[in-house]
C-alpha cells in the first residue's frame, strides 16, 4: 500500500487520478471532524466537498514538512472558521426580519442530538479555537505538535490551553448536569479528558 505521501508527488506530477485514494483515506475524518465543529451534518457534507476541492487545486502549496493530514485539517479548520462567521452574520440578519418564529427542523433537531445534551451545552459555550483543539485532541486524537501547526500557534501554548479547556468542559458538563439532572458519568469526553 502507497503513503499519502506518495499519492501526493504524483498527483503533483499531472496524475490527477491519484487524489482519489487521498480522498478515500481522508474523508469520512474531515466528515466527522466538520460535523463537530459546524454541528450540522448538511454542512459537515458541502464543507469536505469544498475542502477537498481546496486541498486538490491548492496540492503545489503543500510542503512536506508537516504532514500532509496536518495542512488537510489546516484548510478544514480555517474553512469552518469562515463558515461559522458567515452563519452567524445570516443568523443575526434572519433574527432581524423574523424574530421569535423559527421552529426546528427534523434534521436539525437530529443535528442537535448529535452529543449527549451536556457536551453538546459544553461545546455550544466554547471559542471556536477551543472547540478545534478539543475535537482534533479527543476525537481525532491528533498529537499537540499537529494541533498546533494546524491552528498556527506554538505546541506549547496548544498544551497549556488544552490544560485549561479540559478544566472548562469538566465545569460545563457538571453545570449541564446539575441544571436537569442528567447524568453523562459515561461521556466520552469525561472518560478521554
Amino acid at each position: 500500500m502507497e503513503s499519502t505521501e506518495e499519492y501526493v508527488s504524483r498527483v503533483k506530477a499531472g496524475d490527477g487520478e491519484s487524489f482519489r485514494p487521498i480522498v478515500e483515506i481522508y474523508q469520512q475524518q474531515i466528515y466527522v471532524y466538520c460535523c463537530r465543529m459546524l454541528g450540522c451534518k448538511q454542512d459537515a457534507q458541502d464543507a469536505v466537498q469544498d475542502i477537498l476541492f481546496k486541498a486538490y487545486t491548492k496540492l503545489d502549496l503543500y510542503e512536506s514538512r508537516a504532514t500532509f493530514s496536518s495542512w488537510l485539517y489546516k484548510i478544514a479548520y480555517h474553512h469552518c472558521l469562515n463558515m461559522l462567521r458567515k452563519r452567524h452574520i445570516r443568523d443575526r440578519v434572519y433574527r432581524l426580519f423574523k424574530p421569535a418564529t423559527f421552529t426546528e427542523s427534523a434534521e436539525q433537531n437530529l443535528d442537535r442530538q448529535w452529543f449527549s445534551p451536556p457536551l453538546e451545552y459544553a461545546l455550544s459555550r466554547l471559542s471556536v479555537e477551543e472547540r478545534s483543539i478539543l475535537i482534533l485532541r479527543v476525537f481525532e486524537e491528533e498529537p499537540f505538535a499537529e494541533i498546533a501547526d494546524i491552528l498556527g500557534k506554538s505546541t506549547d501554548a496548544v498544551k497549556k490551553k488544552y490544560t485549561r479547556l479540559k478544566q472548562k468542559v469538566i465545569r460545563l458538563i457538571a453545570e449541564k448536569e446539575g441544571e436537569k439532572g442528567c447524568n453523562t458519568k459515561e461521556s466520552l469526553v469525561k472518560m478521554k479528558l
